[in-house]
């Protein structure tokens, strides 16, 4: 089969690799109807996280089941699937307070820019759509496979309650995915913080009420003078430098709460600025699985088109051109094809 390999920072090729096969009894084995390009992989990419040798990479995915061990009861072949980026058994007491990603039995997926990939844990991770989705609802539903469900955890860590002010830092596709999670847990105002004119009519456009151009102190000033010099209820951090993560600190209220789900690197919590902030801060890798049919009722009934993040979409075999173009922001985020 086809799959993304990455080699070196930079340095991503589309390879004929030996197709995955059940290994354990609770796996699944899906046939790839679209997978993406996480933001997080750009940092092997560019080379920030290190790349000891070639291996498969990607982690959304939404696709066909072909096959299923023995133990898997919850999806049988043929049913579309959607799963989380880390595979859980979702049973265990991690999984039912709801935090599925630090699962006792938690396995990272990997691999899944390929034309089939193997899923552990099949029934805790996967989620079967009632039936075979439309074709225009297919870029949503990958959607939920990571960035979507990744802004609705940042939009509940952050607490952000209907009639409250939220604030987004990061306008690529969790920061925008943000912007909707707070619209649908009822925030009365949103501000996006971007620079980028594309990205900005889309923030509206999901629900943003205001955007912010500036950064660091000078952004943090903007959202003081738009909150009457108070700050916002709950604050969204979706970016993961420390810039970013003071930026969201500064811009919450005293008493505010802020949910920080981008890939933290080089970033640091100094202790006694959060300590006499009184702001909460929450986050971690989503646990996308306890959202997933909670979400895919809201995409199935056309409440939510998360779908609208991918403004490039290419056949596998171009994968490298995709992850070309968001490393150099001429997308925020690519569809692959297989």
């Amino acid at each position: 089969m086809r799959a993304t390999i990455i080699h070196a920072p930079g340095d991503i090729r589309v390879e004929n690799v030996p197709a995955p096969k059940i290994t354990a009894s609770t796996d699944a084995i899906v046939r790839t109807v679209a997978a993406c390009v996480c933001g997080s992989d750009l940092w092997s990419y560019r080379g920030v996280l290190p790349v000891a040798e070639p291996q498969p990479i990607g982690h959304e995915y939404v696709g066909i089941v072909e096959e299923v061990g023995s133990d898997v009861s919850t999806v049988r072949p043929g049913q579309f699937v959607i799963g989380s980026f880390v595979a859980s058994d979702n049973t265990c007491p991690i999984c039912r307070t709801g935090y599925q990603t630090s699962c006792r039995h938690a396995q990272w997926v990997n691999g899944a820019q390929a034309e089939y990939v193997r899923i552990p844990l099949a029934d805790g991770t996967l989620v079967a759509v009632p039936e075979q989705p439309a074709e225009d609802l297919i870029p949503s539903l990958l959607a939920l496979s990571d960035v979507m469900g990744t802004g609705w955890y940042a939009a509940r860590a952050a607490e952000v309650k209907p009639g409250s002010t939220a604030v987004v830092v990061g306008d690529g596709a969790v920061g925008l995915c943000g912007v909707i999670a707070a619209r649908e847990l009822g925030a009365e105002r949103i501000i996006a913080m971007s620079r980028h004119a594309s990205r900005q009519k889309l923030a509206l456009e999901f629900g943003a009420t205001d955007i912010v151009t500036e950064r660091g102190e000078e952004g943090v000033a903007r959202v003081k003078e738009l909150t009457n010099g108070i700050g916002a209820d709950s604050v969204l951090e979706c970016v993961g430098t420390q810039e970013s993560l003071h930026q969201a600190l500064q811009s919450s209220r005293p008493g505010g709460n802020v949910g920080f789900v981008g890939f933290p690197h080089g970033s640091q919590i100094e202790g006694q600025e959060l300590f006499f902030s009184h702001v909460g801060l929450r986050g971690g890798p989503a646990p996308v699985r306890a959202y997933l049919p909670d979400l895919i009722d809201r995409v199935i009934g056309g409440r939510i088109n998360p779908g609208k993040v991918f403004d490039l979409t290419l056949p596998l075999d171009e994968a490298a051109e995709g992850y070309k173009a968001m490393a150099e922001r001429r997308a925020v985020k690519t569809l692959l094809r297989p």
